[in-house]
């Protein structure tokens, strides 16, 4: 999670969208996912986390660039990670899902999951 320059930072953000998984939901909410939701007991849901609306994961998203929250591992001219935290404190991850288009999916982080912790406190550390 290296901070980038603002600019980098802009570029990024004008260029990455949400898509959003039909496996990381169990109420398909307003994404428009085909399947609408497919659950799987191996994956971790939005909506255990009260995210339901595609807005709201494409602002965790973009708030995860703004604050310099992106992996070091790149493809394509994107991060393949990029992290950030709901208003109540819980981490979540976006996954890079289509390199060719900058689309991303997320999921919320174990709360077991140390680099989660250290996601929350990075998170609580910089500007919003």
């Amino acid at each position: 999670m290296d901070p980038l320059d603002h600019d980098a930072l802009d570029m990024i953000v004008s260029r990455i969208s949400y898509g959003g998984n039909p496996e990381h939901k169990r109420n398909p909410g307003d994404f428009g996912l085909m399947p609408p939701s497919q659950p799987r007991p191996d994956k971790s849901l939005c909506d255990e986390v009260g995210i339901f609306k595609k807005a709201e994961a494409e602002r965790l998203l973009l708030d995860g660039v703004k604050r310099g929250m992106i992996s070091q591992n790149w493809r394509q001219g994107f991060p393949q990670n990029i992290w950030a935290v709901t208003e109540d404190g819980i981490a979540v991850e976006a996954q890079l899902e289509n390199a060719g288009r900058g689309t991303y999916h997320g999921y919320p982080m174990p709360s077991t999951d140390h680099f989660a912790k250290a996601v929350v406190e990075r998170w609580d550390n910089t500007n919003g």
